[in-house]
């Protein structure tokens, strides 16, 4: 651990979860799928817009406050659901203890490795995750308990193609940790021993069971169990997807919409909110950068639904620049992660504060009130910048 043990960066965090995490399980945390290049995109395209800054007329008190799927946040971040976060002992309760503390929303993954009530507990405006996976039957079982938890809304996740292969080589997962398992695995974990005494002070082995899809009477499947049910899966239709909505009866976001036309089908199947997102470049490699697809879907349907983004946020600035081209809010994946598993949970609220702090230095330079102020005047957008899928 750092003497210090807080971080000015999100890119700061990323290299102490380097550090700190065994080399699989930092892997396994960068993802990406096939040449990386959407993963990289994401990030880069940020880069491409600049800021107009005005000299005179800030206000000294910005609102940087709103709400997501009806519920209030302090300002436009919303914890992504990403599953298993075995990177520290905590998990998910560590997450959603900080997102409490910070004031924003939690989505939390169906694959998750802390039960749903558990979170709920921690940070009761959370969101609930589901993928199109088995029967109706048991998704419906799997909403239900997330009610019962109190979920305040529920995330519906399809953009998933199962790319497989990595050109920089996939990490290796265990389905299970066994003895045979960690002796096979020692030369990985045992050079990073900060990582193995985080574990050994809690008392347990990293999780690799799927709770929240734990069937009465059995006990949780493995994430490559839970896996292997949402792969033999038959794709949804559009009818699928209104029934789920139908069937959940409440605040409801699509999660991975690149293109208008399926924006459009989204809002005709009454979606509360949708994210337009590429699965954070670990599904389809060489889908465009979201940000570039934002604007395109925002004028489409901004009217109609919440638009909010998912996708190569590092900076408070992106989150700028994200409300400025159409986005209600952003979800966040990689940078809590890396927050996680570089200090835990006041990691993950170190990277929260990170992300408020930047978007309120450039609200303040860029001479608006609030969040909701926010145009595209503000940018400077580089032509051919944007893309219309």
């Amino acid at each position: 651990m750092p003497r210090n043990p807080w971080f000015e960066t999100v890119a700061e965090a990323q290299r102490r979860a380097k550090k700190r995490l065994p080399a699989s399980v930092y892997g396994a945390l960068l993802a990406g799928s096939e040449r990386g290049r959407t993963l990289h995109s994401n990030t880069a395209a940020f880069a491409e817009l600049g800021f107009s800054p005005r000299v005179v007329g800030h206000h000294a008190h910005r609102d940087l406050t709103t709400t997501v799927l009806g519920v209030p946040a302090a300002f436009p971040v919303v914890i992504s659901p990403t599953g298993v976060q075995a990177v520290d002992p905590e998990g998910e309760v560590a997450v959603a203890r900080a997102a409490a503390n910070r004031g924003v929303p939690m989505g939390l993954s169906s694959f998750a490795s802390r039960p749903v009530e558990e979170v709920a507990a921690a940070q009761p405006d959370f969101f609930f995750q589901l993928y199109w996976s088995g029967t109706r039957e048991t998704m419906v079982r799997r909403m239900d308990r997330a009610r019962t938890a109190g979920a305040k809304a529920l995330v519906v996740t399809l953009d998933w193609s199962f790319s497989q292969g990595r050109d920089w080589g996939s990490p290796a997962i265990p389905e299970r940790l066994d003895l045979r398992t960690m002796l096979k695995f020692a030369p990985d974990v045992l050079p990073r021993p900060a990582w193995l005494l985080r574990y050994a002070r809690a008392g347990h082995l990293p999780d690799l069971t799927v709770p929240n899809l734990t069937a009465p009477g059995n006990p949780a499947p493995t994430f490559f169990g839970a896996y292997g049910e949402w792969l033999q899966t038959p794709p949804p239709t559009w009818d699928d997807v209104t029934w789920l909505r139908e069937e959940w009866g409440g605040p409801f976001l699509l999660k991975g919409v690149t293109r208008v036309d399926d924006a459009k089908r989204a809002v005709d199947a009454g979606v509360t909110a949708l994210s337009v997102s590429n699965h954070g470049g670990n599904n389809l490699d060489t889908t465009p950068a979201t940000i570039r697809l934002l604007p395109a879907i925002a004028e489409a349907v901004g009217h109609q639904t919440e638009v909010l983004l998912d996708g190569g946020i590092r900076r408070g600035g992106d989150v700028a620049k994200a409300l400025a081209l159409g986005a209600r809010a952003v979800l966040i994946g990689r940078a809590y992660l890396w927050g996680l598993a570089a200090n835990g949970q006041a990691g993950v609220e170190n990277v929260l504060d990170i992300l408020r702090g930047g978007l309120d230095s450039a609200v303040l330079g860029l001479g608006r009130a609030a969040v909701h102020d926010l145009t595209p005047d503000d940018l400077v957008i580089p032509p051919g910048f944007r893309l219309d899928l």
